[in-house]
């Protein structure tokens, strides 16, 4: 590879927030099914839908349980994102005494609650089962303002979200959902398990992320191969737009929409580091 490759990677995140309208609401919790936006009414998803899957959910748990024992106890940039985007519950007079947490950066959701919300039951979901178990013993070794809230532990997958119908007051997801084959689809599911009134919270990665290793890696395989092929995981490019983030809210049935874009340079000592 030609050229000095930068190490200074700008990630872009959008922060989303929406209410869903008031309607009848009930309690309990049961497996719900899937709503994908990709197919006509009459097609049952599911595992054989027609619809288009750019990721492998399958390797991607794989990956989640990798991840589990390779990751840090704390990671700054995570923070950061985590904290911001709980920043918005201190703006809200409402409480929000059941709150589900998904996949992503969830640990660091719940270490950075500090009573934000006035949360009392906290659901944290991954499709990763070790990752779920990471999540347990950093709870039960830990002694943080957090010990009030009651604290429990789902294996589920985003796309299939195995939560009743209106049973949750808040849904949290920090990083997660820009995996998912259906953004969509899975952000009716999330509104569709939200009490009335009723906050969405999500943090996602979009726009120009890594895009100083996009431009290296396809220049090196130009230059040794002739051609490019995917090499970083793609994110919702249509998310790079205010606006169509904002639609993409509406389009879920979420009512006050809003969107934030935050920019934050992350550096690292080697190039290795970063993949």
């Amino acid at each position: 590879m030609r050229g000095p490759l930068s190490l200074c990677q700008r990630t872009s995140q959008l922060l989303l927030r929406g209410r869903r309208r008031t309607t009848k609401e009930t309690d309990t919790l049961i497996p719900s099914i899937s709503y994908c936006t990709n197919i006509d009414n009459k097609t049952i998803d599911g595992p054989q839908s027609p619809r288009v899957k750019i990721f492998d959910r399958e390797f991607k748990r794989k990956q989640r349980d990798r991840a589990a024992w390779l990751m840090r106890p704390s990671d700054p940039f995570v923070d950061a994102v985590a904290d911001n985007l709980l920043d918005r519950l201190e703006d809200c007079k409402k409480t929000f005494p059941t709150a589900l947490c998904l996949g992503g950066s969830s640990e660091a959701v719940r270490r950075l609650l500090r009573g934000r919300g006035s949360i009392e039951k906290l659901i944290m979901m991954d499709t990763s089962n070790d990752m779920v178990q990471l999540w347990k013993d950093a709870e039960a070794a830990q002694q943080d303002s957090n010990q009030n809230i009651e604290t429990s532990f789902v294996v589920g997958d985003e796309e299939f979200l195995p939560i009743k119908e209106s049973s949750v007051d808040l849904v949290i997801s920090c990083l997660g959902l820009h995996w998912t084959n259906d953004l969509p689809g899975a952000m009716i599911q999330c509104k569709l398990e939200l009490k009335p009134d009723g906050l969405f919270l999500a943090a996602i990665l979009g726009g120009e992320t890594l895009k100083e290793l996009r431009i290296a890696c396809t220049v090196a395989q130009m230059e040794r191969e002739g051609g490019i092929s995917p090499r970083i995981s793609p994110l919702a490019q249509p998310l790079a737009q205010v606006c169509d983030a904002g639609n993409l809210l509406t389009r879920a049935g979420f009512t006050l929409p809003g969107v934030d874009v935050d920019e934050y340079v992350v550096r690292y000592n080697s190039a290795l580091e970063l993949i």
